[in-house]
């Protein structure tokens, strides 16, 4: 896989630094055979056309959401906004955050992830540079409601039965919120900043299983944890080897998804790639990307989010190339 990255190796994007001091799909109802493969050059479906504001372009886009009908929402997080992308569309429609950045009812300020809450009909948001998590109606929706303050979130899911998880990785933390509470209940971490397997340190996204399992990509510890419901401590189901590109290492993992099978599926952010690594396996196997990074159709550049539709197919939030791109299932 090539050299070693260094610790001074970084991927240019707002409010990151270097990794040493970087400060989806729920429920697991996503069967995918397990020697699966995927095209290793993808189709851009979302951005592409350089970084910028025009509703064709992206800026350093972070979390993305696939409908049931593949209409794809992503947060594009330096242009403060919601963006939905229809199927096959050389455009895209922004349905949250059309007044710029702000505080107020019906703004955003780098949002980080979102997800569609259907009993609802409405987007629920990883508003981070404000702080909260706001809600959002889907149809003619003008302003949003916050419904968690006080939160530097970074991901989120919500389970079967409308259960909010969320990522706040300044506590190190992932807090459940059931319907009607607003204060929550810490589910993974929460035990301060460190590396033992009771703490995490600055964690980034989220997924729940049908178990209610919690999947946490641990971005400084470099390695995703599994919290099973009500356990006091976490166990490593990817990595926690230490820094590097080879096959038992991430450096600062994102995105996350699992699979029927507990297979992980995780975005590798440094090393520019998407790993899979098999329940109980030692080591991952790359399944697109790791051809250092570039804006080719088989490279990756800082991937965040990632997703599968119904189909099978990859989707990965391209980062730094300002794109969000489709790997079909082979």
């Amino acid at each position: 896989m090539g050299k070693e990255i260094g610790l001074n190796r970084k991927c240019i994007f707002p409010m990151c630094v270097s990794i040493s001091d970087y400060s989806s799909y729920s429920s697991s109802n996503i069967n995918i055979h397990p020697n699966a493969g995927w095209q290793q050059y993808g189709i851009t479906v979302a951005g592409g056309n350089q970084q910028g504001n025009k509703v064709s372009q992206l800026s350093y886009p972070s979390g993305l959401y696939v409908d049931d009908d593949q209409t794809i929402y992503v947060a594009d997080t330096l242009n403060h906004r919601i963006i939905e992308w229809k199927w096959n569309a050389t455009s895209g429609q922004v349905v949250v955050g059309e007044a710029g950045q702000g505080s107020r009812d019906h703004q955003l300020n780098h949002p980080r992830d979102v997800i569609i809450d259907k009993e609802r009909d409405s987007l629920i948001i990883c508003d981070r540079g404000n702080g909260r998590v706001v809600r959002w109606p889907r149809r003619n929706g003008t302003s949003g409601e916050t419904i968690i303050f006080n939160i530097y979130c970074w991901g989120l899911t919500m389970d079967e039965n409308g259960s909010l998880y969320v990522v706040d990785e300044v506590k190190n933390e992932v807090r459940r919120y059931r319907r009607g509470e607003s204060e929550g209940t810490v589910v993974a971490g929460g035990n301060g900043y460190g590396n033992r397997l009771d703490q995490l340190s600055r964690p980034q996204y989220v997924f729940v299983d049908r178990d209610h399992s919690v999947y946490v990509s641990d971005c400084n510890n470099r390695r995703v944890m599994k919290w099973m419901e009500d356990a006091k401590q976490g166990v490593v189901v990817a990595d926690g080897q230490g820094q590097g590109n080879g096959l038992t290492k991430l450096c600062c993992p994102a995105g996350v998804v699992v699979d029927e099978l507990g297979t992980v599926y995780v975005a590798d952010y440094v090393n520019g790639r998407i790993v899979r690594w098999s329940k109980e396996g030692t080591q991952g196997s790359v399944i697109v990307g790791g051809n250092c990074e570039g804006g080719q159709s088989n490279q990756l550049y800082c991937p965040m989010g990632l997703s599968f539709d119904r189909n099978g197919n990859l989707y990965v939030v391209d980062c730094n190339n300002h794109r969000l791109q489709k790997f079909n299932i082979e």
